[in-house]
């Protein structure tokens, strides 16, 4: 194991020294789909979106394609729907915050606010749509916020991601933070986001395959059978960072919402699949 680390080390290290650090997004998503691309030439654009999936042997993508037939985020589900219908206390419900009424726009999100200055994610707009109409928010990376997000997702299936990046220098900065949070090493174990992800995506760490980035946020929130219930990208964020001995940053933190702007936007064109099943 140690041994393995040392190798993923090395290999991300070289990688990083190689990464423009000035180029434009549409440089950086160009040359990640090429990469991808190159490093596995016998799948579609597509496919990229099936995650660990869509790399891994044969025999454990017909074990998820079964499993796919009847989800275990099903009943989730159903209560994220209901849970979107509910009105809140004064009447209003979670449709008057959103544009198209919340159907159909998982691919525009995040996106930055030129008001704000921020990022937005659709966790954070759920909770905020929440506070504007008196409520209390609910807790970040699981349970009632997991369930709607997970359904408003749903309604978005197939439609492609299509994340901006504004000629705004407060959202070229949000960008640039979240390519470096992607890139850079963290933790005892000295390892980047990329190094699993990118160097490394389809070879074996213990007893999984390492997924690669592009395509990731496709499937969020998604059901993880390690949780036994629905979780959100920055819930997986956080598992990432103890994974390597790094202290985790707080879900909806700057530093993941730049994190998730950066990522998403580098799997732009992938369709949304989510929810989504994952070991």
């Amino acid at each position: 194991m140690k041994r393995l680390i040392g190798t993923l080390a090395a290999l991300g290290l070289t990688a990083l020294l190689a990464v423009p650090a000035q180029a434009s997004p549409e440089q950086d998503l160009k040359a990640f789909r090429a990469y991808f691309q190159k490093r596995f030439p016998d799948l579609k654009f597509d496919d990229f979106a099936d995650g660990t999936y869509a790399v891994g042997p044969q025999d454990r993508r017909d074990q998820w394609v079964s499993i796919m037939d009847f989800p275990p985020f099903e009943p989730a589900l159903a209560k994220g729907k209901k849970l979107f219908e509910t009105p809140f206390k004064n009447g209003k419900t979670y449709a008057s915050c959103f544009p198209n009424g919340g159907i159909g726009i998982r691919q525009n999100y995040p996106y930055f606010d030129s008001k704000t200055g921020k990022i937005v994610t659709l966790e954070w707009a759920i909770n905020q749509c929440r506070k504007d109409n008196g409520e209390k928010p609910l807790k970040w990376k699981k349970g009632k916020l997991a369930q709607i997000s997970a359904y408003m997702a749903s309604t978005s299936r197939g439609k492609r991601l299509n994340i901006k990046v504004p000629n705004d220098p407060r959202a070229l900065a949000a960008y640039e933070r979240g390519k470096f949070h992607f890139y850079a090493k963290r933790g005892q174990l000295n390892m980047s986001c990329a190094d699993c992800h990118m160097y490394n995506a389809g070879n074996r760490i213990r007893a999984n395959i390492l997924s690669p980035s592009l395509g990731q946020p496709t499937g969020f929130p998604v059901y993880r059978a390690k949780w036994g219930s629905l979780g959100t990208l920055h819930r997986r964020f956080a598992g990432c960072n103890k994974q390597v001995r790094a202290k985790p940053f707080k879900a909806q933190s700057d530093e993941y919402k730049a994190l998730e702007y950066f990522l998403t936007y580098m799997s732009n064109g992938q369709p949304v699949n989510a929810p989504a099943y994952r070991q």
